[in-house]
Formats: structure tokens, C-alpha cells, sequence
């Protein structure tokens, strides 16, 4: 194309610096501590409190994450994949409808483990800035399979679609969420969703 200029190395992107040990420490220090702190308090915990417990300083905490979504999305990863070895695990399952909805309860339950959770979670899908988009999408790619098997199968209608079924079970977790003395409420919301696809 005339005008263009060759990329070279100079232009290139330089690759990510490996972390020195003691920020990896401080780093690892900061994600633990995140995530006991929104288990403990919703994931709107402190971020001055979570530098504390950690043993840095609230600038360390920024150093690392810049922003509270993205110390969520780290604190999350392991979920994340423990969600997405379940969506392989039943990408195979002689019932596609039943697999489906019993990953969107895998959601709804790993999302009640953290208060505010759900609700971040249906923030993100919106703004495609957010660091929480590096958990949305895998999660959307994953679901968009499942949907489709049980589209394919015949047992789920063909008009359903994946951010409709996420938005869904993200609400489902909000309404467990205000409705604590009430265990059951994920689990008959998840069954209503069962009935609605077919």
C-alpha cells in the first residue's frame, strides 16, 4: 500500500519485563489479601485496608492495579478457570439444555461467593475498557459453545443468545445476593431459566 511505513523492531511492542521476586511477592501478597477481603466485605472492600493487611503501601497497590476492576480480575483468575474446565468438562454431555444450565449455576454460585460480584460482572459486558473484560469474554466464548450444542440439539430455541443468558445469571446472582435467608432462590431462578429456553 503506498505511504505505508514497514513496522520494525524499533516500532515494535517491547515484551513484558518479568517481575523482580520482591514485587511478585508484593504482587501475590496484594491478590491474597483482595480476595479474603471481598469474601469478607464485597468485592467495594477497601483498597487502603487491602494495601494495609498486605504490608505495602496504597501506591504499591496501584503500582500493581490501577484500578479496582483490575485487582478483581486478578483475584478471579482461578475461578475463571475452574468455570472454564467445567464448560469443557460438559461440552460433551448427552444432555446440551441440562450442561448449559448447569454451567450458568456454576456461575451464579462462584459469583455469590464475592458480594458485588454479579453486579461488576454485568458492568463489564458493557464497557469493553474494563480489566473485568479479560474475565467476561473467556467466560462468553465458553457459554456461546455450550448455547450452541444445545441450539443444535434442538432443546434450547434458536432465539436465546449468550449475553442474554449471562445478563440472566449474573441477575439471578444479584437477587441471591439481597436475598440471603432465602438458599434456594438461585437454584429455583435457574430452573425458571430451564423452562424459558425450551
Amino acid at each position: 500500500m503506498a505511504g505505508a511505513i514497514p513496522m520494525d523492531a524499533s516500532t515494535a511492542q517491547p515484551a513484558a519485563r518479568p517481575m523482580r521476586a520482591d514485587a511478585r511477592r508484593n504482587h501475590d501478597r496484594l491478590v491474597g489479601e483482595a480476595r479474603r477481603s471481598f469474601a469478607e466485605h464485597g468485592t467495594d472492600a477497601s483498597l487502603e485496608d487491602i494495601a494495609r493487611r498486605a504490608g505495602v503501601g496504597i501506591g504499591t497497590l496501584y503500582r500493581h492495579f490501577p484500578n479496582r476492576d483490575a485487582l478483581m480480575n486478578a483475584v478471579f483468575q482461578e475461578a475463571l478457570c475452574s468455570l472454564l474446565d467445567r464448560s469443557r468438562e460438559l461440552a460433551a454431555a448427552e444432555a446440551p439444555c441440562r450442561a448449559l444450565v448447569d454451567w450458568l449455576g456454576a456461575i451464579v454460585t462462584h459469583a455469590g461467593e464475592y458480594r458485588g460480584l454479579a453486579h461488576s460482572l454485568m458492568s463489564a459486558s458493557r464497557d469493553e475498557t474494563s480489566a473485568l473484560v479479560q474475565c467476561h469474554l473467556p467466560l462468553r466464548e465458553a457459554g456461546a459453545g455450550l448455547l450452541r450444542r444445545a441450539q443444535e440439539s434442538g432443546s434450547v430455541r434458536d432465539d436465546v443468545s449468550i449475553d442474554d443468558l449471562l445478563q440472566l445469571t449474573n441477575a439471578i446472582a444479584l437477587a441471591a445476593e439481597q436475598s440471603p435467608d432465602d438458599p434456594e432462590l438461585a437454584d429455583r431462578l435457574l430452573r425458571l431459566t430451564l423452562r424459558g429456553l425450551k
